[in-house]
């Protein structure tokens, strides 16, 4: 018995290291993950169960609307929203929903492999630098990259009596980290960062930041010519166990914010995942959900029902 415990230790370590790995779901399904609980540590910030649990600071604040930032009280439950609605983009490559402020990368599955989804939470361009929306490609990868501040950058931050010189060497001060993967739109990156409390902010300059620890794992498992997909998808619906789900977040702060927009893209989303289905929609769930706008996904039918079966999209 002794014998086998640090066989048991090793395993569990490796569930812990791999929990933002999920079996991806058939393509008639469209969820992963759990929502769970978690309590408050002495000394703990909200920022801090974020990081802990590899969510961004918007996800865990709107999901604990009624708890601190800075100072939780100790003990105090907090709900860790790690149940997701895949995103409406082909099921291969990177996919980022930059509203979602989330990445969902599907690696090609090794032979004797489940397919399997990997997601973790980025912080995107302010509302000035918005990031950008459509398809591309990770066209390069550095280790230790320099960065060479462009010009309207410079611009800006010699505006502000903080100039920036031409370059800033790989180190502890410079903004893009260890690891950075170019896309093919130019002047664009994935890549980390030294300030890890942004992620889940729209803080950057048009790239996306990842936690340091999460992009370390995830840079050798990325090759060149990996597809990226960006979409701008606030509102989200999905099956799961026969069961039609919705998940909302707050639109981009340029999009119209308004109930009526999103309940007409909610409405939208609900007829094309329904097609040829009578589904009785819960109005008041429907309702709740474009109202609080918490990010966690919410069950909108009456009844259970076996959606309609789909064909897997071939690579």
């Amino acid at each position: 018995m002794l014998k086998k415990l640090p066989l048991l230790a090793g395993l569990l370590l490796s569930l812990t290291a791999r929990a933002d790995t999920f079996v991806l779901p058939p393509p008639d399904e469209d969820l992963v993950g759990r929502v769970t609980v978690a309590k408050v540590e002495e000394g703990d910030t909200l920022l801090d169960i974020a990081r802990r649990f590899d969510l961004g600071q918007n996800e865990i604040r709107l999901a604990n609307p009624g708890l601190s930032r800075w100072a939780p009280p100790p003990g105090a439950e907090v709900v860790i929203p790690k149940r997701f609605i895949l995103p409406d983009a082909p099921r291969r490559g990177i996919v980022l929903n930059v509203p979602e402020m989330r990445l969902y990368y599907f690696p090609r599955p090794r032979p004797g492999e489940l397919p399997q989804v990997v997601t973790h939470p980025v912080s995107i361009g302010r509302m000035d630098w918005s990031t950008p929306i459509g398809t591309t490609r990770v066209v390069a990868k550095v280790k230790d990259p320099v960065w060479r501040p462009p010009e309207s950058i410079k611009k800006e931050h010699a505006e502000k009596g903080d100039p920036l010189p031409d370059v800033v060497p790989a180190g502890p001060d410079n903004p893009l980290g260890r690891y950075a993967m170019r896309l093919g739109i130019p002047g664009y990156l994935i890549h980390s960062t030294n300030k890890p409390l942004g992620i889940g902010m729209r803080v950057t300059h048009g790239c996306v930041r990842m936690y340091p620890e999460d992009i370390e794992r995830l840079f050798p498992e990325v090759p060149v010519g990996t597809p990226v997909t960006l979409v701008n998808q606030p509102v989200k619906v999905g099956w799961l166990a026969g069961a039609l789900y919705i998940e909302v977040h707050p639109p981009l702060e340029e999009a119209d914010n308004s109930y009526d927009a999103l309940l007409e893209q909610a409405l939208a989303l609900i007829a094309r995942k329904t097609q040829g289905l009578k589904v009785r929609i819960d109005g008041a769930a429907l309702r709740t959900a474009l109202e609080e706008r918490r990010g966690i996904p919410v069950r909108i039918s009456r009844d259970g029902i076996s959606p309609p079966l789909l064909t897997a999209t071939k690579d």
